[in-house]
């Protein structure tokens, strides 16, 4: 009986120990913001999602380090491995979102187009910088959805006032040799419509999960010869579409990548064969030596709190659009710190927050980031707020920018962001919002 006691109390010891610790990580979590970080670290797709994963935890660390949290407020987060997977994207946010988070990162069209449903009836902003779905740019439809710095629309857009500057299109030959994923397939509608407008023939070539036979591709472009290829890969498929243009001896210089397909990951595995090759840069390119990047170091590394295993990643492309990302999640919820005060935001108070973000000349400035953005400010009617890229070039061991900032047409693409979000509205049985009436 004694025996029996003492294990029952020891027991109870333990259960309150447990509630404590519940009640303790409960404590801390309403004093923290959470922001989810949905990574792959493994698999094909890991050499182009490490370095991003890399930049934003680290803007997130350097913001706990450096100003002790969004206004006193600290950030706390939590990687989650997809594998690039949808449904382990979608096991991630089930995961989390009980942990209340304001903002998820999908890093993923995919993902995103997922968790497109379940954000709104769980209040929880989506902010896919440069990937998602082009059309949710309508905030009238996608509440949820932040497209933010450019979609897919856009650098396709921009891709053909590019080439266009070499010469009329009419009669052309332009390939686009994608991933066959809702990421690879975002950029057809536009390039079909341009083809109608500017008299270009247009190959579309998929290219099966995750990339690494593209032989019959490059076989067909060996024997069609287009004009340009438009490169639309991600992970491992980026490097071998630029070894197997090689090996049928289709020039780099006609070869034009989308953003996620213009980093190093991409053209180092090739060596100096890459020289020339051409991408999307998405304001930013490779910049390392802004004040941001000496904050990193000088607060992270230099402390032996970087993420990144290599500091010589600082500063690399992807390391620069995953920090990029962290910065416009942390901007919209300190927006919405300026409504609501300086406290844990919620989903809703950061919603208002992403829509209403205005990131001037002098706030970039502020930021660390000069040269590596465009000022930009978002709305309900326009969830994207820039929609600007130009074109940086590999000549072998950097990229340097080739061409003066674009602005994609928005007289072609509005039209087109409108009927598809109505359409899709219509689909889901959503009410669109009047934007005339959002302050």
């Amino acid at each position: 009986m004694k025996h029996a006691w003492r294990i029952k109390a020891a027991a109870v010891a333990l259960a309150a120990v447990g509630g404590l610790a519940m009640a303790a990580d409960a404590l801390a979590q309403a004093k923290e913001i959470f922001v989810p970080v949905l990574v792959y670290r493994t698999g094909p797709y890991a050499p182009n999602g490490v370095p991003w994963a890399d930049g934003f935890v680290d803007y997130l660390k350097l913001v706990n380090e450096r100003d002790g949290g969004i206004n006193g407020v600290k950030i706390a987060y939590e990687e989650c491995e997809t594998g690039y997977a949808t449904d382990r994207g979608v096991e991630c946010y089930e995961r989390l979102k009980s942990k209340k988070p304001v903002a998820f990162s999908p890093l993923s069209t995919g993902i995103t187009y997922a968790l497109t449903e379940k954000a709104p009836g769980d209040h929880i902003v989506l902010i896919t910088a440069g990937y998602g779905r082009a059309d949710s740019v309508d905030g009238s439809v996608f509440r949820w959805n932040f497209p933010m710095m450019g979609t897919y629309w856009d650098g396709a857009d921009i891709l053909v006032q590019h080439v266009k500057k070499k010469g009329n299109l009419k009669g052309k030959k332009i390939a686009l040799v994608y991933h066959d994923s809702p990421y690879g397939k975002e950029p057809i509608p536009v390039l079909e419509a341009l083809s109608k407008k500017e008299g270009f023939k247009l190959m579309l070539l998929p290219v099966t999960h995750p990339g690494v036979e593209q032989k019959a591709t490059w076989l067909q472009i060996r024997q069609q010869r287009p004009d340009y290829v438009f490169l639309w890969g991600w992970g491992v498929m980026n490097s071998t579409a630029i070894k197997e243009a090689i090996a049928v001896a289709y020039p780099r210089l006609q070869m034009y990548g989308v953003w996620w397909s213009g980093a190093e990951p991409d053209v180092v595995p090739a060596e100096q064969a890459a020289k020339g090759y051409n991408a999307l840069a998405l304001a930013h390119s490779a910049e390392n030596d802004r004040p941001i990047h000496a904050e990193m170091m000088k607060f992270l590394y230099d402390k032996g709190k970087g993420t990144a295993s290599d500091k010589k990643e600082v500063g690399q492309v992807l390391y620069n659009r995953g920090m990029l990302s962290a910065i416009l999640t942390v901007e919209s919820i300190r927006t919405a710190m300026k409504k609501y005060g300086n406290k844990v935001m919620t989903g809703d108070q950061v919603r208002w927050g992403a829509e209403h973000l205005n990131i001037d000349a002098n706030r970039i400035k502020q930021l660390g980031v000069a040269g590596m953005m465009v000022p930009f400010h978002t709305s309900c009617s326009d969830h994207g707020g820039a929609h600007s890229a130009r074109i940086h070039t590999w000549d072998g061991e950097h990229w340097s920018y080739t061409s003066d900032m674009y602005t994609a047409d928005y007289k072609l693409l509005r039209p087109m962001v409108e009927a598809s979000a109505l359409k899709y509205a219509k689909e889901k049985g959503i009410t669109p919002v009047d934007c005339s009436k959002e302050k």
